[in-house]
């Protein structure tokens, strides 16, 4: 199972790498990094490839809106005893929504989106699963866009995976993210 996991993992980042580099010079992509904990014992890494169109609307202040697509690839290592399957994958896609200052060398925002995910296996351990694969993602968050060319960017999430009352039981599952963006 460790090959397995470990393969797809390679074949993961070597697709995003690939994604990144070749989109570049087509359109400001980014290239993030997460860490995160949840109850249970669940630690989270993720990798997210993000595509920043340019849209933005409601200038108030020195700040404006502005919408940002990510896509993510996650690796759920399932540290509690018992674990029926302690490594689960999560793939998926969110429209993130930000309120940021328009300039200067340092950028505060708060962020906030909905979006959809694929969970690898729904059994965490013998007593507790999420029901199904399909899981909805939302999540807010604060975080700042800084560096002379705005390429560094750096955040806090609070992330709430559910199936929306889909299947039953749907415990959920809450994780505390810290992010590193590079923006190229």
């Amino acid at each position: 199972m460790k090959d397995r996991s470990n393969r797809m993992l390679h074949a993961v980042v070597l697709g995003a790498l690939t994604i990144t580099s070749a989109s570049a010079h087509a359109a400001p992509f980014s290239l993030q990094l997460a860490g995160g904990v949840a109850d249970h014992d669940v630690k989270k890494a993720d990798l997210g490839v993000v595509w920043a169109p340019g849209l933005t609307w409601w200038e108030l202040g020195g700040y404006h809106f502005t919408v940002v697509g990510e896509a993510h690839v996650a690796y759920w290592d399932i540290q509690e005893d018992h674990a029926a399957h302690p490594d689960i994958w999560e793939f998926g896609l969110t429209p993130v929504f930000r309120f940021v200052r328009s300039s200067g060398w340092f950028r505060p925002y708060v962020e906030a989106g909905v979006g959809v995910r694929i969970l690898s296996h729904v059994r965490e351990t013998e007593d507790r699963t999420v029901s199904s694969s399909f899981q909805f993602a939302d999540m807010v968050g604060i975080g700042a866009q800084f560096g002379a060319h705005q390429n560094y960017q750096a955040g806090f999430r609070f992330q709430h995976l559910s199936n929306a009352g889909l299947r039953y039981p749907n415990p959920g599952i809450n994780f505390s993210q810290v992010y590193l963006q590079y923006n190229f």
